[in-house]
């Protein structure tokens, strides 16, 4: 798998693909902006399509962040519409699951799907904005020490329950963002 080195500290865009072995989707298409700040990732996944197809852990729309910044830790956000960040450490890795409802959640995982628990770093809601044919929703992450490689997915549900998979890169035949070679963008 290429991997791509990129000066996250000046901000850059990405765009997710669709995983090949999913239905179709009513999503066009992802992109993700990301900016380093220090030791923290602000990442904003940007999805364009028909959003009122897509079932969202929360009503969205005009919203005010405050509401939100609160929600906190949720767990097995993955079931449903969520934005995913994973980072590649020495220690193994970490993964981050966002939602539309503000809640996140952070693992650690010490190899390959192996000894997952909560992780130490934390993330914050900044941006959830849609209408239309759009939705926007940012946050702010904890880099963990040694942060290398990062990988970017999205599990998007449709009202009717099916899931497409969206991320940077699909190694294998079914998706697996987990996949260290998923794992394609070189933090600085």
């Amino acid at each position: 798998m290429t991997r791509v080195k990129v000066g996250v500290s000046r901000g850059m865009a990405v765009t997710l693909i669709h995983h090949p072995s999913t239905p179709g989707s009513p999503v066009e298409h992802i992109d993700v902006d990301l900016r380093r700040e220090g030791n923290r990732l602000r990442l904003t996944y940007r999805l364009r399509g028909e959003t009122a197809r897509i079932r969202w852990p929360r009503q969205v729309g005009p919203v005010m962040i405050e509401s939100l910044s609160s929600a906190g830790r949720g767990d097995e956000l993955w079931k449903h519409t969520c934005f995913e960040l994973f980072i590649s450490t020495d220690d193994g890795y970490r993964e981050f699951n966002f939602a539309t409802s503000g809640q996140w959640a952070s693992y650690s995982f010490s190899g390959y799907r192996q000894g997952m628990i909560p992780a130490k770093e934390e993330a914050w809601l900044v941006c959830l904005e849609g209408r239309g044919s759009y939705q926007d929703l940012g946050f702010v992450v904890d880099l963990p020490p040694s942060a290398d490689r990062i990988g970017l997915s999205a599990v998007i549900e449709t009202i009717d329950g099916a899931k497409t998979y969206w991320a940077l890169a699909h190694p294998s035949d079914k998706p697996d963002f987990h996949h260290p070679d998923s794992f394609v963008l070189d933090l600085p």
